[in-house]
């Protein structure tokens, strides 16, 4: 038997979630976020958000990786986390 996780098109928000708790439950890029629902202001307790499908492994960067070793070039790396920040500690989606 093949076992696959499932990630759901829609989410309802419990009270006291935000942005980047959902985001880490789902293991998304808190930018992909807020771009695929539009958001404007933090998550309230009620509100359905949809969780866009990503697929990738999350890693911290460590000192003197660049977005090239990462994820093959910076423009991927960019595409991939919706920023051209790169610091020590980061997650990233790779």
């Amino acid at each position: 038997m093949k076992l696959s996780l499932v990630i759901p098109n829609t989410y309802r928000v419990k009270e006291g979630q935000s942005i980047c708790s959902v985001s880490a439950a789902f293991s998304l890029p808190p930018a992909l976020l807020v771009r695929e629902n539009q958001l404007k202001e933090e998550l309230y307790a009620g509100q359905v958000i949809r969780i866009p499908a990503c697929a990738g492994n999350w890693y911290v960067v460590r000192g003197g990786e660049s977005k090239s070793l990462l994820c093959g070039s910076p423009a991927r790396f960019e595409e991939k986390n919706l920023t051209a920040a790169l610091y020590v500690g980061q997650r990233v989606l790779l």
